[in-house]
């Protein structure tokens, strides 16, 4: 639903593999977790890593306990969503041309130009194409399936959307970052923000979203990439447009949440004013948020009737 160039240090990545604590003093393949029939090994713990690492590469710079957290999570999420679509589909494949572009956006992101060289850094981290793919596959359907369920429930007023519309020609695009975050019912919510300030003061914004975010642009350390101002609600970009590079809000409170957003770089385009197309990216906009929204809500809902268990 709804990056900047970052060098990786492959040496770096595959000694930092080595100091996750999963039985760091043998190599053998030990089965760590399940849920349900799922299984997670110390094998898939390190590779999850290593995918983690190729879309953010600062995961890098935590401590080897935040390492293997991250990774865990992130990939008993992964299982959990693979569980569930299998209710709905028999085997994890999309449409391939939908695959390509989905595959386009990912190196275009992390400031590569081109499928062979992707294909070499995947090389080069051993993840195979294959495995990528059946990620991004797993991501795509999980999407279609929130969509399907949720889509009569997504409310877009459009004709306050088109009040929100810039008519200038020379617009600012934001290269923007965010994190998405909730506050449980024992949760303070002081307490919550002055921890995820802590993390992105001393560990990057990057990480700050990897361990704090909720929203599905988390792996890639939260960013959202290139936007235009009329593609952002009048609300945020009231609350942005003063804010210098580098430099990230206060708590913005959103649907099911609050959002802290970050601004990574800031240009002028100039672009046509095509009304009906600048109100079709705000829809999608907004649509995507409530999605996101609805997502966490299923995935929640169904993490509780799942028995994960630690081996």
């Amino acid at each position: 639903m709804i990056y900047l160039t970052k060098k990786i240090n492959i040496f770096y990545i595959i000694v930092i593999l080595w100091l996750i604590p999963i039985s760091s003093n043998s190599v053998e393949n030990k089965i760590l977790y399940k849920v349900n029939n799922e299984i997670i090994t110390t094998y898939d713990l390190k590779k999850e890593f290593k995918y983690l690492s190729l879309i953010n590469p600062t995961i890098s710079d935590l401590e080897k306990d935040e390492i293997f957290e991250i990774s865990k999570n992130s990939i008993i999420r992964e299982k959990i969503k693979k569980i569930e679509i299998l209710k709905h589909v028999e085997n994890i494949i999309i449409n391939d041309d939908y695959t390509n572009q989905m595959i386009t956006e990912t190196y275009s992101k992390i400031g590569l130009n081109n499928k062979a060289e992707f294909e070499k850094k995947l090389n080069n981290l051993g993840i195979s194409l294959n495995e990528f793919k059946e990620k991004l596959s797993i991501e795509a359907l999980w999407n279609q399936l929130i969509y399907e369920k949720y889509k009569s429930k997504v409310q877009v007023d459009v004709s306050k959307l088109k009040k929100e519309i810039s008519l200038k020609e020379n617009q600012n695009i934001f290269n923007l970052s965010e994190i998405v975050f909730n506050v449980e019912k024992a949760e303070n919510f002081s307490d919550k923000l002055n921890q995820i300030i802590d993390d992105i003061e001393n560990k990057g914004f990057e990480n700050a979203a990897l361990i704090h975010s909720v929203s599905e642009t988390k792996s890639f350390g939260g960013n959202l990439g290139w936007i235009n101002e009329n593609s952002i609600s009048k609300n945020l970009r009231e609350k942005i447009i003063n804010m210098q590079i580098g430099k990230y809000s206060n708590p913005i409170t959103i649907q099911g949440g609050f959002l802290i957003i970050k601004i990574n770089e800031i240009k002028k385009e100039k672009i046509s004013l095509d009304i009906d197309k600048e109100l079709n990216k705000l829809i999608r906009l907004k649509t995507n948020q409530q999605l996101n929204r609805f997502s966490n809500i299923y995935f929640k809902k169904i993490k509780k009737n799942l028995k994960i268990e630690k081996i």
